[in-house]
């Protein structure tokens, strides 16, 4: 079976409107040899192009079209072709603990990668640069959605009620590795530490 053939039969395992990357296929061949393989079937329509090194399998609904994958899943995408390391915006994790009320207006992260926003259809994903190596801790994790959520709050915003509303809602594994973070700065550490007095 040749290299397409090959790319092709493992490409249609892959579900409607998953993304997949470039670095998927590099075991069966060389890097320019995948890259065309993948760009001729862009243009036969066999598959989508999201952004460079990123495709999907075009997904089609009745009523809206031509559906694109959910923000966390192209971030989860990006960060596996690039190596970055990509964390929640601490906005929208405060508001997944209902601690904020604030609605980001587009999906954003800290990324250990360049600050760039990114068009996918009518999407726009703004991915914004941090060298604070704290902030990228757990992520991925429930540990590290409540760690930006720590850290967007700030020491003046964060007490005993709100460190136990996230206890309530990681569980204890999470929970532990979020109280085991390395390097908290002090106000966060000290919060934590007074839960654990109370409780």
């Amino acid at each position: 079976m040749t290299v397409a053939k090959t790319i092709r039969q493992e490409i249609k395992t892959i579900p409607e409107g998953k993304p997949f990357t470039t670095s998927r296929f590099l075991k069966l061949g060389t890097r320019a040899n995948i890259d065309k393989t993948l760009s001729r079937m862009v243009q036969e329509g066999f598959i989508q192009r999201i952004i460079r090194g990123i495709f999907i399998r075009p997904l089609q609904s009745q009523y809206i079209g031509n559906v694109m994958p959910e923000a966390k899943d192209i971030v989860k995408a990006i960060a596996k072709e690039y190596g970055e390391t990509i964390q929640v915006h601490g906005a929208e994790a405060a508001r997944r603990f209902k601690l904020s009320t604030q609605m980001p207006v587009q999906p954003t992260y800290y990324t250990s990668g360049t600050t760039r926003e990114l068009k996918i259809g009518n999407l726009m994903i703004k991915l914004i640069h941090t060298n604070n190596h704290r902030k990228l801790q757990h992520a991925g994790k429930k540990a590290g959605l409540a760690l930006s959520a720590l850290w967007y709050l700030g020491k003046d915003n964060i007490n005993t009620k709100a460190i136990e509303h996230i206890r309530n809602s990681l569980g204890n594994e999470s929970f532990e590795a979020l109280c085991h973070s390395t390097d908290m700065p002090g106000w966060m550490e000290h919060a934590i530490t007074q839960y654990h007095k109370v409780n």
